[in-house]
């Protein structure tokens, strides 16, 4: 489950650069503020907001002061000029997550949006009420981070809860252990990507954060029953049987 992206800047030339880095998230566009206004007072999945502070009819500090009427924790990124500190400072003032200058640096910009997303799930995890409303939001934050470092300790922490206690209850509520749950996320992304990308398994292993690739291999056959090439082979001429006249 993909987190969503509500990119807001009057350049469509820039929403397109910006739509091209952000892959593997679903972005959503509006070129002004009043549109972004409006899709955020409907139902959504929103995760985070990427506001320009300059733009048209309404300015990205107006609107970020809006957006938290409406949805008070919500995530927001602000695009600001290299010449305007000042919008910088007042759009943290308004509780903005963080800021970025244009022109934007692509690796840093999606440093700062990973680190975004990843403590505002954590800082939510924490307030959620009921132990099974923890285990799928839990569950939730490892679908959605499954390319990162998350280990049993920080999110029973994240939880309130002892990591012997929320080990024990994820448990019984999933019927798999923390640590199988995690790895299962994980062999499925990497299976998708062994079907339908054109990645080595070597570059596949190391986005999944593994430096030795025997390991990740061992890993998936382990899981998978077969080597992650015989799973990319064996898939393949399915998909060309499927497309066959």
């Amino acid at each position: 489950m993909a987190y969503q992206i509500l990119v807001v800047d009057d350049d469509a030339d820039f929403r397109e650069e910006l739509r091209d880095s952000l892959e593997e998230y679903t972005v959503i566009e509006a070129s002004n503020g009043i549109d972004a206004l409006s899709i955020l007072k409907k139902p959504n999945a929103i995760d985070l907001v990427i506001l320009d502070a300059v733009m048209p009819h309404l300015s990205g500090t107006e609107v970020l002061r809006e957006i938290k009427k409406i949805r008070p924790s919500l995530a927001i990124i602000m695009l600001t000029g290299q010449s305007n500190k000042d919008i910088a400072i007042d759009a943290l003032k308004g509780r903005a997550d963080d800021y970025i200058e244009k022109p934007v640096n692509i690796g840093r910009f999606l440093e700062i949006i990973q680190s975004t997303l990843a403590a505002k799930a954590l800082k939510g995890f924490a307030y959620t009420r009921g132990i099974h409303a923890k285990i799928e939001q839990a569950k939730q934050f490892i679908e959605r981070n499954f390319d990162k470092k998350i280990t049993l300790e920080d999110m029973a922490g994240q939880a309130c809860l002892s990591p012997k206690y929320f080990s024990r209850i994820f448990k019984e509520i999933t019927g798999t252990g923390f640590n199988e749950y995690r790895l299962s996320i994980k062999i499925a992304q990497a299976c998708e990507l062994l079907k339908n990308s054109d990645y080595t398994v070597t570059e596949i292993a190391s986005h999944f954060g593994y430096k030795n690739l025997e390991s990740f291999i061992r890993m998936f056959e382990k899981i998978m029953k077969s080597s992650p090439m015989q799973y990319r082979r064996k898939h393949q001429k399915k998909n060309l049987k499927k497309h066959s006249p």
